[in-house]
């Protein structure tokens, strides 16, 4: 009965939150004679202040590329439109790129939620689980004739992002300190996350790694994912991407046949 009471508070208590237009609950009480719609800002402003902190420490580059007074006025529209589901505050802000996509003063940076979707791809990629990625003599002791029909396991931490946009280089601009250099970059980009050891690493896939890599992914054979990576682009080169998948720690473990 409790707890049936205290979810009933929070499911009157929480709306206001997150709406400055509806007024502070009926039931909500104050101590000490102090005014019940000012503590009752006083908390809402607290909790929408946290939100857009947690949005600024998932979206650093954002941030950086904005500005803080751009990016906090944009993060404050979001987290009206968007309560959080989670306690975990690292969880909050998946939506945001979708939602960069849709802010109309952000329309002149068409590749700013791509560089968020990266941000965020940083994120998880770091808090993903520990895994001992393929290494190099695993693959090269499977035997030839059976090449086509591998599967791979991907490593939890692994992450890809495609964009229509120099994204990569955008992000790795505004991720780390100093001045921000000219960007000679205008060609599509796709990202790879992973975090092979205990630091994330983020670098540009090579023509069609993005197909190649998330067909893998999807337990997709050998053979079939370089089908898809040529469909995708015709300059794709095998030896390449093999190597650099590898090099990345994109994978753990590898097995042959049908999924099971």
């Amino acid at each position: 009965m409790q707890a049936e009471q205290h979810s009933a508070y929070a499911g009157a208590f929480a709306p206001g939150l997150f709406d400055p237009a509806l007024s502070a609950p009926a039931d909500v009480i104050a101590s000490h004679d102090k005014g019940v719609v000012k503590r009752y800002n006083v908390y809402r402003n607290n909790v929408t202040v946290s939100l857009i902190d947690a949005l600024a420490a998932i979206y650093p580059a954002v941030q950086r590329i904005t500005g803080v007074e751009f990016f906090r006025a944009m993060a404050r529209f979001h987290v009206r439109a968007t309560p959080p589901n989670s306690p975990l505050l690292f969880e909050y802000g998946r939506d945001f790129p979708g939602f960069i996509e849709s802010y109309q003063y952000a329309r002149d940076m068409p590749w700013l939620a791509d560089t968020a979707r990266i941000d965020r791809a940083w994120l998880d990629a770091y808090h993903a689980a520990d895994a001992a990625p393929l290494t190099t003599q695993a693959f090269a002791a499977v035997d030839a004739g059976s090449l086509a029909q591998l599967r791979f396991i991907a490593h939890p931490a692994a992450r890809i992002v495609r964009s229509r946009y120099p994204a990569v280089s955008i992000f790795a601009m505004n991720r780390k300190d100093g001045p921000v250099e000219p960007l000679h970059a205008s060609d599509a980009q796709d990202a790879l996350v992973t975090r092979p050891d205990q630091d994330v690493i983020v670098s540009q896939l090579p023509a069609g790694g993005a197909a190649f890599l998330l067909a893998l992914i999807a337990g997709v054979p050998l053979g079939a994912a370089v089908e898809a990576a040529l469909q995708d682009n015709e300059s794709f080169d095998i030896h390449i991407n093999l190597q650099a998948m590898i090099t990345a720690g994109v994978f753990t473990a590898i097995r042959s046949g049908a999924p099971s």
